[in-house]
């Protein structure tokens, strides 16, 4: 299901040849050899805007899932690590950011900065490190009691060795696991905002195909069923991806 949405997004040029922004007379028509997937009120072929749209879904998810793990690697890695109060300050700062409602937090700042691609990669990205965060320093904490990393203290290795030498291979792992469901939680989180208006009205993305599509339901169902079906194909495949990677990693633990 990824390769088929990630391959479709890739190569969109290759697959139609029909502009996503063209206007035409051919409003609301069904689906049809030279419009696979129908026309929208504008006469927008819609099979080009789905392909398209997945360009922009997935980058506003790739980008913010790099944004959320990147800190969410930082905070976990260091809280595990060295432990104590600096352990305490940062769990207590993740707890803050995991009570949060995040979809009405990002909500709240896109409508105050303004609606954009740059402005949903960063907000979606910076609310979603805190479950990364966990995970890591779960790990760590783990990691740090072997005796492979108290041979390396009694070397005399520095603390940036153990992180970079030790800690992070055990952990990255663990990072695509995080990876592939912060991904489509990203992505989610763009077609929810985009479906309320909130992303960028120039650029077709799945949530902004659905939100144009709602208004002729009843006579247009082609509208949100294939958006719909695209959208549901990434979130599925990410979240089973995620799902198949963490169960091999238990499977692997267990057997150590």
């Amino acid at each position: 299901m990824i390769a088929v949405v990630t391959l479709g997004a890739l190569f969109a040029p290759l697959l139609t040849s029909a502009d996503p922004l063209a206007l035409s007379s051919e409003t609301l028509r069904p689906p049809s050899w030279a419009h696979p997937m129908g026309t929208d009120d504008l006469g927008r072929d819609l099979f080009a805007r789905v392909l398209y749209g997945g360009r922009v879904s997935l980058m506003v998810g790739v980008f913010s899932a790099v944004i959320g793990i990147t800190l969410g690697m930082s905070f976990g890695m260091i809280a595990g690590f060295f432990g104590g109060r600096i352990d305490e300050v940062l769990m207590r700062v993740t707890e803050m950011f995991q009570i949060v409602p995040r979809l009405l937090v990002a909500l709240v700042v896109v409508s105050m900065l303004g609606s954009g691609l740059l402005n949903v990669i960063m907000v979606i990205g910076f609310l979603s490190w805190p479950a990364t965060a966990r995970i890591v320093r779960a790990r760590v904490l783990v990691v740090r009691q072997e005796e492979f990393m108290m041979a390396a203290r009694m070397s005399g290795a520095s603390r940036t060795r153990m992180i970079l030498r030790h800690i992070l291979p055990n952990v990255l792992p663990y990072f695509l696991v995080s990876g592939s469901l912060q991904v489509a939680s990203a992505v989610l989180s763009e077609s929810f905002l985009s479906f309320l208006g909130l992303g960028d009205p120039t650029q077709p993305s799945w949530g902004l195909i659905l939100q144009q599509g709602q208004l002729y339901l009843q006579q247009a169902w082609w509208l949100t069923t294939f958006p719909g079906i695209a959208l549901s194909m990434a979130i599925l495949g990410l979240n089973l991806t995620g799902d198949g990677l963490g169960s091999s990693l238990k499977m692997l633990g267990a057997r150590k």
